[in-house]
């Protein structure tokens, strides 16, 4: 690909920004819908739980072949495929007549978004071949995620309360027509040196685990452990593990490099998980709270959110910095403390009568950890990998961010059980099972944080993933593309590892 001016490279990254905010609102102004749904249809907690993981779980499953397809096939022409696809799914959820329909226009919409904004940022990272230019259009890739995550709750909640929970879905086909337009009109095709083969047995068998085991989780939530489509789904996911490793490990060119799977990166993929999982259960419960026990407006149960979106959106940049300049374990230890805190707290806040300036003076604490959680994971993600695995490493934590959001989610439909239907306060005496698990992540994360390395500005790191191997930024990590990008463009201009 020849190199762009200044004016086409812009454009390139405001296209690829249009994806971000599409994958990045539908996660929030979804959450925003669930309980108008619940109310049309009488839909159960397992049929919301499914709407939001039928599409977290695609994603999670199918990031990786993504990935690798618009290497082999060329990144414009699997981007545009992508924008139509969730186009399709958004146009199909819009319609749906039930729930069973909705849960499966949502998983067309995630196979359109896995081929979007992993494919993007590998746009971004070709089109801006010099280091600080691309640290700093990733700044801005990231940034919009942020700013989407702040906007969803209050966009979605007065699309729901104008024209209703169908508009969450309409609302996203003129951006994807647009969408279209400007990669057709302005992204360039390019492809990978390399591509990776496509390996259909190791893609089966995370599906089989990833599948498996939100299914169990989500049947022993309606029907009880003893169960058999609660344990028997759990129990071939379990089977299904092993067999993946012993595969995967025997490959030449594997979806999933089991030999990556050691030291820092382990550590980063279990705080990826806890964090999104911790996240996810989050807005699913307080979404469920303040709609269904405290009968406010899908607006203002919006506007109660909004503080966690800005935090995310003010704090990321700013802890990217800091991991550039200090190391992760700074931003770990206060994401983890803040989450820790929030957990302790919302058991004694939460309540049928709770003041709102109390309710929001909590959520800011999930508004700090999620703002500073996503650049040291990223970083921690790719510190001592070679620059040829830092973007698979990278593509390794978003997978485990989206496998935890869709976990969290049904976990929380899990403890929260009957507590929906009771409302008031059997709902938020179910709840106090949520914010433990929040309390748990908030203190594995800072535990992992406190023990991982605290690299020092000047410490060794492995070398910047060249142009075509970017490193991938997703929806559910919202910020991490900003934080990881900031700190990336000061060390190259300073001639160090952007890791």
């Amino acid at each position: 690909m020849s190199e762009l001016d200044g004016r086409r490279r812009r454009l390139v990254l405001a296209v690829c920004c249009v994806s971000m905010a599409l994958v990045v609102l539908d996660v929030s102004v979804v959450n925003a819908a669930l309980p108008a749904v619940r109310r049309e249809w009488g839909a159960s907690v397992a049929a919301l739980q499914w709407t939001v993981d039928a599409y977290t779980l695609v994603l999670a499953a199918f990031l990786l072949p993504a990935g690798a397809a618009a290497d082999r096939w060329g990144r414009r022409r699997v981007f545009v495929l992508g924008l139509l696809v969730f186009g399709l799914g958004s146009a199909l959820c819009a319609l749906a007549p039930g729930t069973g329909a909705l849960v499966a226009a949502r998983a067309v919409q995630a196979v359109g978004g896995t081929m979007l904004n992993p494919v993007a940022m590998g746009i971004v990272a070709t089109a801006f071949p010099e280091p600080a230019e691309r640290a700093r259009a990733i700044g801005v890739f990231g940034s919009v995620s942020g700013l989407s995550l702040a906007l969803g709750p209050v966009l979605g909640g007065a699309l729901v309360d104008g024209w209703g929970w169908r508009a969450v879905f309409w609302v996203n086909l003129p951006v994807v027509a647009a969408g279209v337009a400007g990669a057709l009109r302005w992204v360039p095709e390019s492809r990978a040196g390399r591509a990776r083969r496509f390996d259909p047995v190791g893609q089966l068998l995370v599906v089989v685990v990833l599948g498996g085991t939100v299914f169990a989780l989500i049947s022993a939530g309606r029907s009880g452990w003893s169960a058999p489509s609660a344990w028997g789904p759990l129990a071939v996911a379990a089977a299904a593990v092993p067999a993946l490793g012993r595969y995967e490990a025997r490959r030449a060119d594997p979806l999933l490099e089991v030999r990556l799977l050691r030291g820092p990166l382990v550590a980063a993929l279990v705080m990826a998980f806890a964090a999104l999982g911790a996240f996810a259960a989050f807005l699913f419960t307080v979404t469920l709270y303040l709609q269904g026990v405290r009968g406010m407006s899908a607006l203002d149960a919006g506007l109660c959110l909004v503080p966690v979106g800005v935090l995310i959106l003010l704090l990321s940049p700013r802890a990217g910095r800091a991991v550039g300049r200090r190391g992760p374990r700074g931003p770990l230890l206060l994401s983890g403390t803040a989450l820790a805190l929030a957990g302790v707290l919302l058991p004694v806040v939460v309540g049928p009568r709770t003041p709102v300036w109390a309710l929001v003076a909590v959520f800011a604490l999930v508004g700090v950890f999620q703002g500073t959680v996503n650049p040291p994971v990223s970083n921690t993600a790719v510190s001592g990998m070679p620059g040829s695995m830092a973007s698979l490493a990278a593509a390794l934590a978003s997978t485990a961010r989206q496998t935890g959001s869709a976990v969290g989610v049904a976990v929380a439909g899990v403890l929260l059980g009957p507590g929906v239907a009771a409302g008031g306060t059997g709902f938020t005496a179910a709840a106090h099972g949520v914010w433990w698990l929040l309390l748990a992540a908030g203190v594995l994360i800072a535990v992992l944080g406190a023990a991982g390395p605290g690299a020092r500005r000047g410490t060794a790191a492995a070398p910047a993933p060249a142009p075509a191997a970017p490193v991938v930024v997703d929806g559910a990590g919202a910020g991490a593309g900003a934080g990881a990008g900031a700190g990336a463009g000061r060390q190259a201009q300073s001639g160090q590892s952007p890791r």
